[in-house]
């Protein structure tokens, strides 16, 4: 008799710890904390008002009070293609394209259509807290390449050779990254795409951080770079941080044809079609121009140099600038070990309870990422709270010992 009343495969899924340390961070506000929170990757600021007189319209209409195409409205699917050759110069087909229920139902799905068990899928580390659920529910199994602050959190070629096996079979590229904020430079992704081309692996490439990069980066896509990969390359991308879309749920996924309709075939069981709401919402997002996001892009800049001096003037606390994102992902490892408010934390993680506890902050430790002896913070907040947040880290900080 089974000795558990849930399944093995769920069992062992964590639970997202980005959206737990967000959740406990409200909770204590809502208590009357005065918590300041780095956890949430969204957008501070409200959906533009074009987006959501969109969505209004939508609600009085009868077309969009009944089922409509699993794979999405093929009004959306035309201007995601249409985008997506305006945006990152990759030209498509609709029909390559499906609009799943948010950027993770993509991920999910994507992995659920390429992997048998056993599969084996390079994924750089740090990583996104939702990609190995997704590949271990898929039956696949993640193999992380481990980076860090020396190399800019930037995988090199050789590292991912050195990673491979005879069951390697997707390679998943992300640029800009979550968590790090790293941007590959397009020389390194043609190098990265053309190793892929060679051993003949699929690459799942996320582009959701497209349009929020800094400093003189540049965004570049990998079926672009490498034009070979396109019939082994899915695209996976959604309106949720572009256009401060988080809630609305609205992702997709970009690929070959076989593949997008296998994936369709999964989302008809899974879901039905994404809310027709949301779709006329997104249409009206990828469909406008990127003025809106613009004005984003220079509070996060304006943010992401602030927050990155400040966590650098802190004593055992090391920062690389990140170029996209809108996240840092200090290490912390030359605090550990110390003594801090009468506590001696040896993990990242337990640092993170300690700077809740102590001083009213909420970050993710690097354990949520694959690589321990880090944090996560979001920039994507206001000026005042994010100077105050990380002003009270480093007052907290300075009195290791």
């Amino acid at each position: 008799m089974p000795t558990s009343r849930i399944s093995a495969r769920v069992a062992a899924i964590s639970e997202s710890a980005t959206l737990a340390v967000d959740a406990k961070a409200k909770a204590l506000k809502a208590a009357g904390r005065p918590v300041i929170g780095f956890g949430a990757g969204e957008p501070d600021f409200p959906t533009p008002d074009y987006i959501v007189e969109a969505a209004q319209r939508a609600c009085a209409e009868p077309r969009f009070h009944k089922y409509t195409p699993a794979a999405g409205l093929p009004e959306l699917r035309q201007a995601i293609a249409a985008k997506t050759a305006r945006d990152s110069g990759y030209s498509v087909q609709a029909s390559q394209v499906l609009v799943t229920n948010g950027g993770k139902q993509a991920v999910y799905e994507v992995f659920a259509a390429l992997l048998d068990p056993g599969d084996e899928v390079l994924v750089p580390a740090p990583y996104w807290t939702t990609y190995p659920e997704s590949i271990g529910l898929a039956g696949g199994i993640t193999r992380p390449v481990l980076t860090d602050e020396s190399s800019g959190y930037l995988a090199s070629v050789g590292q991912l050779e050195a990673a491979s096996t005879e069951k390697t079979k997707v390679l998943l590229f992300v640029s800009p990254s979550n968590p790090t904020g790293a941007v590959y430079p397009p020389g390194q992704v043609r190098e990265i795409g053309r190793w892929a081309a060679e051993h003949g692996l699929w690459v799942v490439t996320d582009e959701i951080y497209e349009h929020l990069v800094y400093g003189g980066a540049t965004f570049s896509s990998v079926p672009v770079e490498v034009p070979e990969l396109a019939d082994r390359c899915v695209v996976l991308n959604g309106v949720a941080k572009t256009y401060a879309m988080t809630g609305w749920r609205v992702g997709w996924l970009i690929g070959p044809q076989d593949v997008v309709k296998a994936a369709a075939n999964l989302q008809s069981h899974a879901t039905s079609n994404v809310s027709n709401v949301a779709q006329a919402a997104a249409l009206a997002a990828v469909s406008g121009d990127l003025s809106a996001v613009a004005v984003m892009r220079e509070a996060f800049d304006r943010r992401r140099q602030t927050m990155t001096r400040m966590l650098n003037e802190i004593p055992g606390v090391v920062c690389p600038e990140p170029r996209g994102a809108f996240y840092c992902y200090p290490s912390v490892k030359a605090v550990l070990g110390k003594e801090i408010a009468g506590r001696r934390p040896r993990s990242s993680s337990e640092l993170a309870s300690l700077i809740l506890d102590e001083a009213e902050v909420a970050v993710v430790p690097g354990e949520a990422f694959g690589t321990p002896g880090y944090f996560r913070l979001s920039y994507a907040l206001g000026d005042a709270d994010l100077e105050e947040g990380v002003a009270r880290i480093g007052k907290l900080l300075a009195e290791a010992r």
